[in-house]
């Protein structure tokens, strides 16, 4: 017993106030990590290496030389396969730990413009679903959707009720892909959006799902989605679905969004602030050199033909 004491007495002899927050900190790294073992399918492939790991240590004790050798290889090629497949998850955390989702503060202006947008865009969802008419509506926080914003039709107008249902309008050009929202304004419509490649949607999700899930998991986006078959509304945020969502629910949630983050309370995001710019400077470029030399080459062209 004593010796028992002596030990403990020897090891916390030294313990002092950076041990402490060394442990402190240790810890919560490790329980995050765990955390985003258990959400994702990370879960799997650390029981796979664990079993690698027993097998590798079973059999250098039993001095199985070749399943030994065998063992050592499979775990140096599964440290490399590990971050390749889980590449998602890593660039999500990664984000989230540069984000530091700081919660900022805004003005009433703001505030009531933030109110005016989420009234708009909560009206046309409830309208979507009772005509279950199927959207699919980006929220841009913190992570510039630049990319997937080219591969739709740039638009840059203002939120209204009226103006999403014109885009979700069945057989209208930009009903079928997603709309991009950048603060107050549709910034690009009928965008196609990376497709979640997780095994645990249900098999009655189609595309528009996967694909609002699919954003969030690489982003901090958030989704709005509205089935096609069935009118229900879901969110998709941080690579989680929340279905079965109904009007005042939603609006409360988007008012959640806009009023915690400036990039969407106080009008555009720094790029999209940055993009308007290089337009309205092109125009401003366009109409000083019509100022200066005339009417352009193609306005000319175009003058001679309708002459002829």
């Amino acid at each position: 017993m004593n010796d028992i004491l002596q030990f403990f007495a020897n090891t916390f002899s030294d313990f002092g106030l950076t041990d402490a927050i060394d442990i402190i900190i240790v810890t919560f790294v490790v329980y995050y990590l765990l955390k985003l073992i258990l959400e994702t399918r990370a879960q799997q492939i650390i029981k796979g290496i664990l079993v690698l790991v027993a097998a590798t240590f079973v059999s250098d004790v039993m001095e199985l030389h070749t399943l030994n050798w065998m063992c050592k290889g499979a775990l140096t090629l599964g440290a490399v396969a590990v971050l390749i497949v889980l590449q998602p998850e890593l660039r999500r955390a990664l984000e989230f730990m540069g984000r530091g989702r700081i919660v900022s503060g805004i003005a009433s202006g703001d505030k009531e413009n933030s109110k005016r947008v989420v009234q708009a865009i909560t009206s046309a969802v409830e309208k979507f679903s009772s005509e279950k008419t199927g959207a699919l509506i980006v929220f841009e926080r913190q992570t510039v959707l630049e990319d997937y914003a080219e591969t739709g039709t740039v638009l840059d107008a203002f939120i209204t009720q009226q103006l999403l249902g014109n885009i979700f309008y069945e057989g209208a050009p930009l009903h079928d892909g997603a709309i991009i929202i950048s603060g107050t304004k549709v910034y690009a419509a009928g965008c196609v959006l990376p497709l979640s490649s997780s095994q645990d949607i249900s098999k009655e999700l189609g595309t528009r799902h996967r694909a609002g899930l699919g954003i969030s998991e690489i982003s901090d986006a958030v989704a709005l989605i509205v089935s096609e078959e069935t009118g229900i509304i879901s969110m998709a945020e941080d690579g989680k679905l929340e279905r079965f969502l109904d009007a005042r629910t939603v609006e409360k949630k988007l008012l959640e969004i806009y009023l915690n983050n400036r990039s969407l309370s106080g009008g555009l995001s720094k790029f999209s602030k940055f993009r308007s710019r290089i337009d309205r400077s092109a125009d401003d470029k366009h109409k000083k050199n019509e100022m200066i030399y005339g009417t352009s080459r193609e306005s000319r062209s175009k003058e001679g033909k309708d002459e002829q």
